[in-house]
């Protein structure tokens, strides 16, 4: 019976007509009989209050009792129940748990997760195993509550291999894994089924951007798309940031993303294995060394300490650990990587937990002066 839709704003709100059964009453009597209404539990919110010259049309969720007439009849006169045509709203949800409240239990509303990744048009999210069966349906709500978004995803599986590619499937929308994701002002076109991106490193991506200083040479040892590599470049006038991924895709979407964001001459993106390239072009050259390859970092910290110029430099490492110490334990393994390349760790800059990834494990990341 929807015969006109609209938006109202940031509301989310569809608007029709449909009829329903109201309460006709003097509008003089209007806040005291909906109190009364609401108590006896016979308001129904989902209509908006019609009028009709000094008469009010109140929509009722049941036809009242004969006690409740009698009562409504003593307390306000004159009434009347009729069926009319009011507008009815219908608010759309703002969460994926409001769009699935009603077809999932409590229990497997509670075991939704807390947060999606959203890299631009596009969603990622990991759901426990009990909930795949119900995957279309919450791929679905999750559409529903982000109007921005084109496809749903969901996790088929861990990272894994050098590319850093984790398996996906579509659980809803278009199944275009191509998209345009910004962060921090710079622009970053990503095939998420084929490149590594997370948006949850973001506040890492700037964070390490923001130290790099001018005249700086940085080699990012894994740099996919370029996240850290293009923040740096857009944030510098006068750097140079050799960006090396073994990826394909990701280099050519590096390419990609340089010419997006302007940042020509800067950067250079090289195709290969971080340890060759190094070895055969860059050993001794940067003053910057950026390791995010969590899994691996730790097998790569000799080719970083090839990396830096003979006086030494900076490292940005980032490694999981499961230890009840994650820092300490991280600081361990550099340092005896760093003592076994010749160099040591002159001072740690900075040492943070980034993120959990699994339960008493944890993404950690350290910048060390290395001498």
């Amino acid at each position: 019976m929807a015969v006109r839709t609209a938006r109202a704003g940031e509301n989310m709100e569809e608007i029709y007509t449909a009829e329903t059964l109201c309460l006709r009453l003097n509008k003089r009597h209007g806040e005291s009989a909906l109190r009364l209404l609401r108590e006896l539990q016979l308001f129904d919110a989902r209509f908006r209050i019609g009028h009709d010259g000094d008469q009010l049309l109140v929509a009722l969720a049941r036809p009242p009792s004969e006690l409740e007439l009698a009562a409504l009849e003593d307390r306000f006169g004159g009434i009347k129940v009729e069926a009319r045509i009011l507008n009815r709203v219908c608010r759309k949800p703002r969460t994926v748990i409001e769009a699935l409240r009603g077809q999932l239990a409590p229990h497997q509303l509670a075991g939704l997760p807390k947060s999606v990744d959203i890299v631009g048009e596009v969603a990622i999210i990991e759901l426990p195993k009990e909930l795949q069966k119900y995957e279309a349906l919450i791929g679905k709500a999750v559409l529903e509550t982000n109007k921005n978004l084109r496809t749903v995803l969901a996790k088929d599986g861990p990272v894994s291999t050098q590319k850093r590619l984790r398996p996906l499937r579509v659980i809803a929308g278009s199944g275009i894994t191509e998209t345009t994701h910004i962060e921090y002002g710079c622009l970053f076109r990503v095939d998420v089924a084929k490149t590594y991106f997370s948006p949850r490193l973001s506040f890492e991506h700037n964070r390490v951007a923001t130290q790099v200083k001018e005249n700086e040479t940085v080699v990012d040892m894994f740099a996919g798309v370029g996240p850290f590599t293009i923040q740096i470049a857009k944030r510098r006038r006068k750097v140079c940031v050799y960006a090396i991924d073994i990826n394909d895709d990701a280099i050519r979407y590096l390419r990609e993303n340089i010419r997006l964001n302007h940042v020509e001459g800067k950067v250079v993106a090289i195709k290969g294995d971080a340890r060759e390239v190094i070895e055969d072009q860059l050993a001794g050259q940067s003053d910057r060394v950026i390791m995010n390859l969590p899994s691996q970092s730790a097998g790569y910290l000799d080719a970083a300490c090839l990396a830096l110029k003979p006086k030494g430099g900076i490292i940005h490492y980032y490694a999981f650990c499961g230890d009840p110490d994650p820092i300490n334990s991280v600081e361990k393994t550099i340092s005896e990587a760093l003592l076994r390349a010749g160099r040591r760790i002159e001072k740690t800059l900075c040492s943070r937990i980034v993120k959990g990834t699994a339960p008493y494990e944890w993404l950690c990341a350290l910048d060390a002066l290395v001498a």
